[in-house]
């Protein structure tokens, strides 16, 4: 496996020579071609090349809301369980995950700041989906101890939530790999809409946990938000920006 590392503004390659079992070190000052929305960079060994990417300014700065905004999101999820009596079991535990998803998301906006951090962005993207799922895991046995409970209407909410939850970490894993195999920047584009577009069906389920507590509300906003960034992150990536207002069509009435 490559090693990369940034030194002085110039970037140094160390790849391993596989039958020496030696480290040779490259001096590279042109390794990285740029591109509108994205930075590429190489890591090259003599038995495999590894192609990876990572978000410029634009969809990283949303990224980051992105991951912020889910954070909070699950912190307000905790507090919901408070509400219905449910704290410090797994419906707890499910917004635990969720937050730290959403940390593990604003993390790999943060590493793409820097053009060899393409590793430490797809290793962020591959936890922040691992904790997805195991909200997911979380929330099935959310279910079995609300039909111990006798509540019905809460364990059909939660029940409902998991598929949207088990697809958005799915997407997101997908958006890591695409990134590790060098794929085009659209692709990994596709997989962040898709993952957004999960978590707004998954917003909604939460408000409706508990409808007469405004922590569910709020939660549902954040998530909601957070999603919306998501998808504005994807299109963009795929060169998809929102059209600017011409003329005096910003007027509205």
């Amino acid at each position: 496996m490559s090693i990369t590392n940034c030194i002085h503004q110039q970037s140094l390659i160390l790849s391993r020579d596989v039958s020496q079992t030696s480290w040779t070190t490259y001096s590279n000052k042109n390794t990285f071609a740029q591109s509108n929305l994205f930075q590429h960079s190489s890591y090259s060994c003599k038995t495999h090349q590894l192609k990876s990417t990572t978000l410029q300014s634009s969809p990283t700065h949303k990224q980051q809301q992105t991951g912020k905004a889910l954070a909070r999101s699950g912190e307000l999820l905790i507090d919901v369980t408070t509400s219905l009596n449910l704290y410090g079991g797994s419906l707890s535990a499910a917004g635990a995950s969720i937050r730290n998803s959403g940390d593990c998301l604003a993390q790999a906006a943060a590493s793409c700041r820097f053009k060899t951090a393409a590793e430490l962005v797809i290793d962020e993207l591959r936890e922040g989906a691992d904790c997805l799922r195991e909200g997911s895991d979380k929330l099935s046995l959310a279910v079995k101890e609300s039909e111990v409970d006798g509540d019905t209407v809460l364990m059909g909410t939660i029940e409902s939530m998991i598929l949207p939850m088990g697809e958005a970490a799915s997407w997101l894993e997908e958006a890591g790999a695409s990134i590790m195999q060098g794929q085009k920047v659209g692709v990994v584009g596709d997989k962040l809409i898709s993952c957004g577009e999960s978590l707004q069906l998954l917003a909604m389920l939460v408000k409706s946990l508990d409808p007469t507590s405004a922590g569910g509300e709020l939660s549902s906003q954040r998530m909601v938000y957070a999603s919306e960034q998501m998808i504005l992150a994807g299109n963009e990536l795929k060169g998809e920006k929102k059209e600017k207002a011409k003329g005096k069509s910003w007027i509205k009435g």
